[in-house]
């Protein structure tokens, strides 16, 4: 049985591939596009997809949307007719896409796909899952357990914002739902958008934010009070209610009003140029913890009643590392997996498993599915060659893996930064070590260098270790499996530096110059790192971090996605070679050609 699975015309969309229940290729389409967060048809995607299978769409058995087009439109007409007269020029803006394409989902899909293979003429029925459902068997289906609670928070679906759900191998039973307005998600996004960051695309940098924020200073500690008394009332089970007369989501482009926010905090929103001031860290602090209390009383309640020690999670909150860290020091659940797609994108994949195991009543395995989230397109070597001989260029080639790492070892301890591409493309928002920039964290200057340099976004941003499993049970305490960066934890108290003590009073710039670690680049401003743990043998990045041990007593690295600010992850060659050549990198290594500057 082969699925295609679809996600598009929201944002991320991408496309994923199953054949008798194994993830064959699943890819985003902005990395096709070079469009960051694109929501058109994903039409290259699909176009992969079907190259990496060698098939042809006429082969493809069922095809599924991630989503149920007209219960989003339900609510749509629903939310403005409650808000009614308000909303109603967004109203006028929204119609013309929904009248004219959104609405006849099937259709427009039928001609996208027309547009892939003009030869295609057999229609299919198309299917269609809810939009939690989608993102539950995405979480569920490729996790190594055989059953587990599930969690799904994010924005809106097309009712649901937050779903707790039942897997065994019966299937998922969805137990209950929160519904829109009411939503974790918007909440979040709410403070990314009036601290000056782009709503679906900024949540992350607010969470990066959020530690240079003082836990105790009494401005924290009132935005908390007013935030749980004046935004949004949280019940014991984790469920919410959001005052909406401080919300204009529903009927409007803003995510707030800006006035009435100002009223109420004391401070105007954000421009996404102005400076941060410690009011603005503050801010994003106390949203944090508030985010995580939420999160917190939703696992809980999702281990009281489901009776799983186990729990698997999706949605685009559950991109939220810091949380995810946190639940796993309260120990609520025995083990945790995070979709490392678990955003939109991986709705498609999530549609596809659930149609598979839907129609075929096949067992669930009981191990990890997603292949290290190496399901994207490769690059070969006739592709580097023949873009070398067409741009001219002749980089050193390595006769062996054995030899290119011992090569690439030595200039990372010599500080060199690398982009390193490897393997098949990743899978969801994060570079795992595939289409990675490497460097050493033990350079002072390294974060500040990567920051500025090679990514051109904000100093303030943290970057992540990768490394083997005694580092990280050295280091962090970390016994389990965190091969996707979906948990943040603190370095242990035995490897930290005295810290001055006016240290939380310092501005920006100055707390990140002070050394915090050996691992400076790594260790962010509150001591905490976002992990990837390679236990792997086969993971692009295992064989090269046993050499970097051998040459400096450490296998633990920087990983940091291969693309500059605003921009998708490299795909081809091509986009490799452009990002290297426009930045601070020194050396990029693609399978065993090395391009030196």
């Amino acid at each position: 049985m082969i699925i295609l699975g679809i996600s598009a015309y929201f944002h991320d969309s991408s496309a994923a591939l199953i054949i008798d229940g194994k993830v064959v290729a699943a890819a985003q389409e902005e990395r096709f596009t070079r469009i960051k967060n694109t929501e058109v048809f994903p039409k290259e995607s699909i176009r992969y997809c079907l190259h990496e299978a060698q098939i042809t769409l006429a082969e493809v058995d069922h095809l599924v949307f991630f989503e149920k087009p007209f219960l989003k439109f339900e609510r749509l007409l629903e939310t403005y007719y409650s808000n009614a007269p308000k909303g109603w020029l967004s109203f006028l803006k929204a119609m013309p896409q929904w009248t004219g394409s959104k609405l006849f989902m099937r259709r427009e899909i039928k001609r996208a796909l027309r547009e892939i293979d003009p030869s295609y003429k057999r229609q299919k029925k198309i299917l269609f899952s809810s939009h939690h459902l989608s993102h539950a068997a995405s979480a569920f289906y490729p996790s190594p357990y055989t059953e587990s609670a599930i969690l799904v928070i994010d924005a809106v679906g097309e009712w649901a914002t937050n779903t707790i759900a039942y897997g065994s191998e019966n299937g998922i039973e969805l137990l209950q739902e929160m519904h829109f307005p009411h939503s974790v998600g918007m909440l979040y996004s709410a403070f990314t958008y009036y601290l000056g960051f782009k709503v679906n695309n900024g949540e992350y940098k607010l969470m990066g934010l959020a530690p240079y924020g003082h836990p105790e200073n009494p401005e924290t500690l009132r935005f908390i009070k007013i935030i749980k008394e004046e935004l949004v009332t949280i019940f014991p089970d984790g469920s919410i209610y959001l005052n909406r007369s401080y919300f204009s989501f529903e009927t409007t482009l803003r995510m707030v009003p800006d006035k009435r926010w100002e009223k109420l905090l004391g401070l105007p929103k954000k421009e996404a140029q102005a400076p941060f001031t410690t009011t603005h860290f503050n801010l994003a602090y106390a949203i944090q913890a508030v985010t995580e209390e939420i999160i917190e009383k939703l696992a809980l309640h999702a281990r009281k009643i489901t009776g799983s020690s186990r729990l698997c999670l999706a949605g685009g909150v559950a991109l939220n590392c810091v949380a995810n860290g946190r639940l796993m020091e309260r120990k609520i659940f025995d083990e945790i997996w995070v979709q490392p797609a678990a955003g939109d994108a991986g709705g498609s994949l999530g549609a596809a498993l659930a149609v598979h195991y839907s129609f075929s009543k096949g067992k669930k395995e009981p191990k990890d599915q997603m292949q290290g989230a190496l399901l994207g397109p490769r690059i070969v070597d006739k592709e580097i060659q023949a873009f070398c001989q067409e741009n001219h260029l002749q980089p050193k080639l390595f006769d062996d893996k054995s030899a290119r790492n011992d090569f690439v070892a030595r200039q990372l301890q010599e500080g060199k930064i690398i982009g390193w591409v490897q393997d098949r493309m990743e899978f969801g928002p994060r570079a795992l070590g595939a289409r990675s920039i490497l460097a050493s964290p033990e350079f002072e200057n390294m974060q500040s260098k990567l920051n500025l340099s090679i990514k051109f976004r904000e100093d303030f941003r943290p970057f992540a270790p990768v490394m083997l499993p005694e580092e990280a049970f050295r280091y962090f305490a970390c016994d389990f499996p965190a091969a996707y960066m979906q948990f943040v934890r603190p370095i242990l108290t035995a490897y930290r530096k005295d810290l001055p003590r006016n240290y939380q009073a310092l501005p920006l710039s100055d707390k990140l110059a002070v050394s915090r670690t050996q691992f400076q680049a790594i260790s962010h401003v509150d001591f905490s790192s976002r992990l990837q743990v390679v236990a792997d043998p086969n993971h692009p990045l295992y064989d090269l971090l046993h050499v970097y041990r051998k040459l400096t007593g450490n296998a633990l690295l920087i990983n940091t996605s291969f693309n500059r600010n605003d921009e998708p992850i490299v795909c081809t060659i091509d986009d490799a070679f452009s990002c290297f050549s426009a930045t601070e990198m020194d050396i990029l290594v693609v399978n065993n050609h090395v391009f030196l500057k």
